[in-house]
Parts: structure tokens; sequence; C-alpha cells
């Protein structure tokens, strides 16, 4: 089984102080436990503008931690991930919360996981699920 794993866990891993700290790092081990690790080409940008991390730092905890990057995504994967950006956009419209919140690339880092088949592990499970209601979430 391949987990794709959401900027949020590795954020929290570097974080000592971060709450969610702990968890990510069971997580994490619990993942690599079921299989192979990946991150899409978004989640290893968002990670890269991190002011307090330099890339070759970044590298490293990925091949210290067995992470692939996954650099190509496929028009099918863009497709999934505007189709499920303007569904998010219409039910937040409609619901009186105004204008869109949240950024495309968590969009894109949901349909990757869909359209490969990997599960996601993230700590914010409740937002892909209304997106993607099929993709396996990590913890569920």
């Amino acid at each position: 089984m391949t987990t794709s794993i959401d900027s949020n866990i590795i954020v929290a891993l570097w974080r000592n102080t971060h709450s969610s700290n702990r968890i990510a790092a069971k997580l994490l081990h619990q993942a690599q436990k079921r299989g192979k690790l990946v991150v899409s080409a978004p989640v290893y940008a968002e990670l890269k503008a991190d002011p307090d991390r330099t890339e070759s730092e970044l590298d490293e905890f990925a091949s210290d931690t067995g992470i692939a990057v996954e650099w190509t995504i496929e028009e099918v994967i863009w497709r999934e991930a505007g189709r499920a950006y303007r569904d998010y956009a219409r039910r937040r419209i409609r619901s009186g919360g105004g204008p869109p919140r949240r950024v495309l690339a968590d969009f894109v880092i949901g349909a990757h996981a869909l359209i490969r088949g990997y599960t996601l592990l993230t700590l914010n499970g409740r937002d892909y699920v209304a997106a993607f209601p099929t993709l396996p979430i990590f913890p569920a």
C-alpha cells in the first residue's frame, strides 16, 4: 500500500513545539510500516517554501524517511483537482461562507492521492472528505 503524505504532517514533525508533533511522528511511523511513502510535487513545493529549511535538508529528510517525491502530475489529476475545487467553492458560497479560503494545492494533493489509488496521511482529513468522498484517509 502506498501512502501520500500531506505537508501538514511533515511541518508538525519539523516543529517540536507544534501541537501535533507527537501524533504526526506516530502516524508517519505507522504509515512506514504499511508500505511505500510518497509526496506529490505540490507538497514538496510547500515544504521547500519553509523559511526554516533548506532544499538539501528537505531532500535529506525525504531520503532518511524513505519518502519519494512524485514530480509528474497527469492531466486527469489536474482535471479532478479543478472539479473538486469548483465544487468546494460552490458549497462555500451557497452556505454563506463567502469566497473560498482553501488553496488549490490542497485539491491537487487530494486528487493526486485519489487518482493514483493511494491513502492520504493528513492532519485535516475532514477537509478532504467533502472534496474526495472515496479517498482513503489515514488516520480514518
